[in-house]
């Protein structure tokens, strides 16, 4: 009985370090974070939201990059009704050049981002998101609670755009909290590049 209980015990404790960041269900923190356009921009800032697509993204990712055209639809799609695009990128530009905040404004000049796409140098809100890949999406619904994450995960299950039977997760998501109802699928997994986090000063 005692070795069942620790067995119990030990999974119990892999869950719960598995589980880092946003659940479904959280309530989200608002940020504060600079976009392209030098202004800095919050969830605070967008009254008439009824809830936000939050991208974590980046540059330099070929994923990333495949899925920007699709970010941009989703933006004109829903943004008019209330749900629009907020972008941020994950990873420090001294681990990836490509990812400088300079390079930032390049590629949203390049392909005309109709959404904000702000940088998180310092990774505090990647982290407390939980996003560990580019592209991660966070489904924001604004509730009497807060910001609720209904739901996380990926923008659909087609990376190559070449799935006949493609799943639009976040389309189906927002379509569902737009008629009142809650997401039938809630989480499936993010697929992309890992983030580049900045490296620790081993200096003490």
């Amino acid at each position: 009985m005692k070795r069942i209980l620790f067995v119990c015990f030990v999974m119990l404790g892999i869950t719960a370090n598995a589980q880092t960041g946003y659940q479904v269900g959280s309530v989200a923190t608002d940020f504060n974070l600079r976009n392209v356009d030098g202004k800095n921009v919050s969830l605070a800032n967008y009254k008439d939201a009824k809830g936000y697509i939050v991208v974590f993204t980046c540059n330099t990712c070929p994923v990333a990059r495949a899925y920007q055209d699709r970010v941009e639809a989703l933006n004109k799609m829903y943004g008019p009704k209330g749900y629009p695009v907020i972008a941020i990128n994950t990873n420090d530009p001294a681990a990836s050049p490509g990812d400088s905040y300079e390079k930032m404004q390049e590629r949203a000049k390049e392909k005309k981002f109709s959404y904000a796409y702000l940088e998180d140098p310092n990774h505090v809100y990647t982290k407390k998101y939980g996003a560990n890949k580019t592209p991660h999406v966070f489904v924001l619904q604004k509730t009497a609670n807060g910001n609720e994450v209904a739901y996380i995960g990926a923008i659909d299950n087609d990376q190559e755009e070449t799935n006949a039977q493609r799943d639009n997760y976040v389309q189906n998501a927002v379509n569902l909290l737009l008629q009142g109802k809650k997401p039938m699928v809630t989480y499936t997994k993010a697929i992309g590049c890992s983030i580049k986090w900045k490296k620790e000063s081993s200096s003490k």
